[in-house]
C-alpha cells in the first residue's frame, strides 16, 4: 500500500467536446487506476485518480496531451491521501 496514491486534477483548455473524458477513462483503465472524470460548468475537466503513484504520474502525462482536438493549457494536480473508495474508473455526469 505504500506506493498507492490519490491525485485530484483540474484540467484547463479546450477539453470539453473533444472526447477528453473518454480518453481519460481509457488511459486510467489501461493503467489499472480507479476514480472518476467529469466536465465542470466553467469548461474545465475534473478527475480523481487512485492507484499506484507511478501509474498516476503516467496518466497525468497522457492527460497533458489529451485526445486529438484537445488543447490542454494547464493541469492543476493536488496529491491527496489514498482512500481506496472506488471500484473502477467512471465518467460522471453530475
Amino acid at each position: 500500500m505504500k506506493d498507492m496514491a490519490r491525485a485530484h486534477l483540474f484540467v484547463e483548455g479546450i477539453v470539453q467536446g473533444v472526447f477528453y473524458r473518454a480518453f481519460t477513462r481509457d488511459i486510467a483503465s489501461s493503467l489499472g487506476l480507479r476514480g472518476w472524470v467529469k466536465n465542470l460548468p466553467d469548461g474545465r475537466v475534473e478527475a480523481i485518480f487512485e492507484g499506484n503513484k507511478k501509474n498516476i504520474e503516467e496518466a497525468i502525462k497522457h492527460c497533458l496531451s489529451g485526445p486529438p482536438g484537445a488543447r490542454v493549457k494547464n493541469i492543476d494536480v493536488k496529491w491527496e491521501t489514498y482512500k481506496g473508495d472506488f471500484e473502477d474508473f467512471d465518467i460522471r455526469y453530475y
